[in-house]
């Protein structure tokens, strides 16, 4: 259980941290550098939709990330 607790947590990290990488955030000067700078790529239409659903799918994995971390605490000890 404790290698499943821990492969779950090592997905779901390493999620994160891409997809804090990839948002293009409200000053997109550092975050625009880092991505590469998602509106050249997807498009100008795209890349504002594309923002919205990757910040609600952000805040979605760092939710279910600290129940898996509180869960493993829990049972595993």
């Amino acid at each position: 259980m404790k290698l499943a607790f821990g492969i779950v947590l090592l997905v779901m990290a390493v999620f994160l941290i891409v997809s804090v990488l990839m948002q293009s955030g409200k000053d997109k000067k550092l975050s625009g550098t880092i991505a590469g700078g998602a509106e050249t790529f997807f498009g100008k239409t795209n890349a504002g939709k594309w923002d919205k659903k990757l910040s609600v799918l952000t805040t979605v994995v760092a939710i279910v990330f600290v129940l898996v971390v509180i869960a493993m605490y829990i049972f595993v000890g």
